[in-house]
């Protein structure tokens, strides 16, 4: 009998597919791995951010060497407020993330620079016909397209940044909204990654997936001219088109998406479907491939089907929320949804991002005073308001948020 080439063969060297193969590494060090990444360095061009509350005690030891940065709160800004939150903040960078991996993987575990053809759920053909046999295959190799899901979409120019002089930024602005509003909810987001280094990432909520760059970047650096922070030399600089999914037929998605082998990440549907927050759902996800009894091709295939199932149905809220963002607020107007929303309790708001809801917030989130007609809203959440197929534009994996 030919002995496989991997016990489990992971496509996609990002964040989805880096931390399965984090997790089963650590977790189950025996296993033959295999981690496949068409491009040279894992990761990407990121920054992964996640509240400190994201994340049970097992995800914080998992995410603990990949973290770049760490601060103790963060603020929001808006046209009414400012806000500074207590909340503890940490981000990963695609440099950290790569370098990490490398130093805790086994060497022939990594294939960078190789690109996959085709998969089954016990092969992977190689762009150069290679054919490898392996016990179990998970694809994380992200999503262009979305199909049979409905919503906008969050897109984003960031740059990290060299100021000729000492920023001041202290700590992380997650959203200043106080920019001028256009193409949908605009914020700037700022990470102080040093006294004369900051990522300034300008973001939109939008109904169409277009992004443009050079328009984008000048924007930034007319923020960073705003805040009296010159620029001596960009240092890197990521992009990104994230869906925000408002509603659409799961099943339809997840059977044009899989083809019988497993999904991890964006191409899974395992994100935030309002925040586009990817994070702490790869993480969990991860964990619990890790403690799966059964890690073949049809197993892992159950595995990522049963737990796509369920995110999608505990995400119901956030998506009729993302129906109430898009569908009930005119473009330049978002803004007021979030505004009302980041003035409620700071715990409420960590559980938020950390996909833990309670039926008490829920009710606390949706009643007082709104911040767009109730006509409005309703229509948008019974399904009177047509959202935007995903099934177009180009997303990109990973998040910044």
């Amino acid at each position: 009998m030919t002995t496989p080439d991997a016990d489990v063969a992971i496509l996609g060297g990002g964040l989805a597919g880096g931390l399965i193969a984090l997790a089963l590494h650590t977790r189950r060090p025996d296993l033959r791995l295999l981690l496949i990444e068409r491009d040279d360095r894992l990761g990407g061009n990121h920054v992964w951010s996640f509240f400190a509350t994201d994340l049970d005690a097992a995800g914080t030891a998992l995410v603990e060497p990949l973290i770049a940065a760490r601060w103790q709160g963060y603020t929001i800004r808006f046209p009414r407020y400012t806000r500074e939150l207590g909340s503890a903040y940490n981000s990963v960078t695609s440099e950290r993330f790569d370098a990490a991996l490398r130093a805790t993987l086994p060497a022939a575990a990594i294939r960078t620079g190789t690109e996959v053809r085709a998969a089954t759920p016990t092969s992977v053909t190689l762009a150069d016909g290679q054919v490898l046999q392996v016990g179990g295959v998970i694809d994380a190799r992200g999503a262009a397209v979305l199909p049979h899901l409905t919503g906008g979409w969050q897109k984003f120019v960031g740059r990290m940044i060299r100021t000729a002089r000492p920023h001041g930024l202290e700590r992380p602005v997650v959203m200043d909204a106080t920019v001028a509003q256009l193409d949908g909810y605009r914020f700037v987001y700022c990470l102080p990654f040093g006294p004369d280094r900051v990522f300034v990432e300008d973001t939109y909520y939008a109904d169409e997936p277009a992004l443009d760059v050079p328009v984008l970047r000048q924007r930034v650096a007319d923020y960073c001219a705003a805040a009296g922070w010159e620029i001596a030399e960009v240092l890197g600089e990521e992009t990104g088109v994230l869906p925000v999914v408002a509603g659409g037929d799961f099943a339809a998605f997840r059977a044009a998406t899989d083809q019988g082998v497993a999904q991890a990440g964006i191409r899974a549907g395992l994100f935030q479907p309002l925040t586009s927050y990817s994070l702490p759902d790869a993480v969990r996800y991860a964990l619990s491939i890790a403690g799966s009894a059964n890690l073949s091709g049809t197993g892992l295939l159950a595995a990522s089907r049963a737990w796509g199932e369920a995110h999608w149905r505990k995400s119901a809220f956030y998506r009729m929320l993302t129906a109430m963002l898009f569908g009930a607020a005119a473009p330049a107007e978002r803004y007021r949804v979030l505004q009302r929303f980041y003035g409620l309790d700071s715990r409420l708001i960590e559980r938020f991002y950390a996909g833990g809801t309670t039926m008490t917030d829920k009710l606390r989130i949706l009643t007082g005073k709104p911040p767009v007609p109730i006509s409005a809203a309703i229509r948008a959440i019974t399904g009177g308001v047509p959202f935007a197929p995903l099934d177009h534009g180009a997303p990109a994996a990973g998040a910044c948020a």
